[in-house]
């Protein structure tokens, strides 16, 4: 027979609610060092949907979808020769994927720390009783729907190779989950480099420099460059950090965990990094 402090906290436990009870078991388990780094999931939501909503009530942001649409029809109808390729798949759209990515995604993440430093909203935000990496983390995942909003127009484009022939659907689904994970990369680099400066050209350039890298580094030319200068075990460790590298082989229907983790593991470094610099501002 239980005692009544243990129904008592079974009731707690209980009334806790699913997300109550995962921060509970988080914050247990966490290094105490780390406790402090556990974002109450409840503050994310509010956030996350003002942010939202925020991008859809600016006109920029409808000037952002029409040209993602656009540069990514034109560079694989044209660029691309998808009609004269004469096969019903989507190669060569995601082909051009991390080239697009490098002028598109760090134009949406500018702005969204070093903007509100600018402002000096910033500073608001700070005294809420929000924490910093549920603010954080809430304008990262506003943001990346959002580009999954642009990704998920382009639906068109798989219309149109059902309609000229029999594409095998897994390909384009692995496509579009590696296009939507490099994206959310992409997209941690910029959250991270905007909120180092109050200049938005300033975090755009700083963006587009590292992705560059992080493709460059798997590009076939680079890669035997690399090949030549340094031993092939350690040109293959380099070309490993790379967005093309495990970019590649998701867009052509392979979908391996290693990728997935490498996606998520830079996206999840450079938020924490964003956090660190935040961090550091507010104690300034």
């Amino acid at each position: 027979m239980k005692k009544p402090a243990q129904i008592s906290r079974l009731s707690s436990w209980a009334k806790l609610g699913a997300l109550g009870r995962l921060q509970q078991l988080l914050a247990a388990r966490l290094p105490k060092s780390w406790r402090i780094g556990v974002a109450p999931l409840r503050q994310v939501a509010p956030i996350l949907k003002r942010e939202l909503a925020a991008y859809f009530r600016s006109p920029v942001a409808y000037v952002f979808l029409i040209t993602f649409l656009l540069s990514t029809t034109g560079t694989t109808w044209y660029l691309g020769n998808f009609f004269a390729s004469n096969e019903a798949s989507l190669e060569t759209f995601f082909f051009f994927h991390p080239w697009l990515y490098l002028f598109l995604i760090p134009a949406v993440g500018m702005r969204l720390w070093a903007e509100e430093r600018r402002s000096g909203a910033i500073e608001i935000l700070l005294t809420l009783p929000i924490s910093l990496p549920a603010a954080v983390l809430a304008k990262f995942l506003a943001a990346w729907a959002f580009i999954g909003v642009g990704l998920a127009l382009t639906f068109p484009m798989v219309a149109t190779v059902y309609f000229l022939g029999d594409p095998d659907g897994g390909v384009i689904l692995s496509g579009y989950l590696g296009s939507f994970l490099m994206a959310g990369s992409y997209l941690a680099i910029a959250c991270f480099t905007s909120s180092l400066t109050r200049n938005q050209v300033i975090s755009f350039v700083l963006s587009f420099i590292i992705c560059l890298v992080l493709v460059l580094l798997g590009w076939g030319v680079l890669s035997r460059t690399l090949q030549d200068l340094f031993p092939v075990w350690l040109a293959d460790a380099i070309a490993q950090f790379s967005f093309t590298t495990h970019y590649d082989a998701m867009r052509r229907g392979l979908i391996d965990a290693r990728d997935v983790v490498y996606f998520l593991s830079v996206a999840g470094f450079m938020l924490f990094a964003n956090v660190v610099v935040l961090d550091n501002q507010k104690a300034a």
